[in-house]
């Protein structure tokens, strides 16, 4: 009789971990355009063309001397902010 109590307590235990453990798997969250970081640097530069350097907190972009962006490597753990020019151009 113990030996068939201490089983159906381990079945409840075991049972009780897994569906914890399944309901804490990570989950896909879908990433909305306006917050992948490259595409709105670029999007800023062609909407912005008398800005010569803009940031997002993020990145720093500046125009090469064919006025294409070129700009840094986000941080792995950074959260891009609104994007500001920091210098305009003289044209």
């Amino acid at each position: 009789m113990h030996t068939l109590r201490f089983s159906a307590f381990a079945l409840v235990l075991l049972g009780g971990a897994w569906l914890t453990a399944s309901a804490d798997a990570p989950k896909a969250l879908a990433v909305p355009k306006s917050a992948v970081g490259p595409a709105t640097v670029f999007t800023f530069a062609k909407e912005n063309p008398d800005c010569a350097e803009w940031t997002n907190a993020c990145q720093v972009c500046t125009r090469g001397g064919d006025g294409a962006p070129q700009c840094s490597t986000p941080g792995i753990a950074c959260t891009p902010g609104a994007l500001v020019c920091r210098v305009k151009t003289g044209k």
